[in-house]
């Protein structure tokens, strides 16, 4: 497993500041390297600390968080927290990763993080067999193999991600956990469901077949899905 990111937190507001510092402390793969309260004293840090993500206000003394990420010709990735939603498309022209508007839950977060995850992943050429994507659920944070995922039900405001050796309630929407995974290996079959493509193991009627489980296909979904076995089968 890769080394913790290090974060900077730059940040105002005290609230704000003990929100990011707990949740950058129940995930794994992070670490707090500093908190500043304005940029000038964020561009110390920057020199000093090697720094992997920046959690960075917009409204802050001095110099705003827009202007700011202006200033710097390299940067490490960011993610805009902030109470101005307004402000997100100027952020996304900046290359911000996310933009988390505040008050934002650690499910909310930890989207966020993924997305950092994943991209530092695709820069450094890491073998497909330690895709990974983090999961909270029973108040823990799992690492999880892409790999592994077998397949995702919507049950509520939950989604049941099961794998060979386990299964984890995460406090989601199946389309937004969908988007947090790698689009061309898993494929959504039903309004409550959706595979491992990989993991198919065959099609009968009006089910599929994932593992020990028989999975119903969605009339909306069944093209789609034949259409993915015929092309495997030619």
């Amino acid at each position: 497993m890769t080394s913790a990111i290090q974060c900077l937190v730059v940040e105002d507001e005290p609230l704000a500041q003990n929100v990011l510092k707990k949740y950058i402390a129940e995930h794994p793969s992070l670490q707090l390297a500093a908190i500043c309260e304005d940029a000038l004293d964020a561009q110390l840090k920057l020199n000093q600390i090697p720094i992997g993500l920046i959690f960075l206000d917009i409204n802050l003394p001095r110099l705003s968080g827009i202007n700011f990420l202006k200033t710097l010709r390299r940067h490490p990735a960011v993610i805009f927290t902030t109470a101005y939603p307004e402000f997100a498309v100027e952020g996304f022209e900046l290359d911000a990763v996310d933009y988390l508007v505040k008050p934002f839950s650690f499910e909310r977060f930890l989207k966020a993080v993924n997305k950092v995850m994943a991209i530092k992943k695709d820069a450094t050429n890491e073998e497909p067999t330690d895709e990974s994507i983090f999961l909270k659920a029973d108040k823990k944070v799992y690492r999880v193999l892409i790999e592994d995922i077998l397949d995702l039900e919507a049950l509520g405001d939950y989604v049941k991600v099961s794998t060979p050796k386990s299964q984890h309630m995460v406090n989601s929407s199946l389309k937004d956990l969908l988007a947090e995974l790698p689009k061309e290996k898993f494929i959504r079959v039903h309004k409550s469901f959706a595979i491992a493509k990989n993991k198919i193991a065959f099609l009968e009627g009006n089910y599929v077949r994932v593992g020990e489980k028989d999975i119903p296909i969605g009339a909306t979904y069944r093209e789609e899905v034949y259409a993915i076995i015929s092309s495997k089968t030619k």
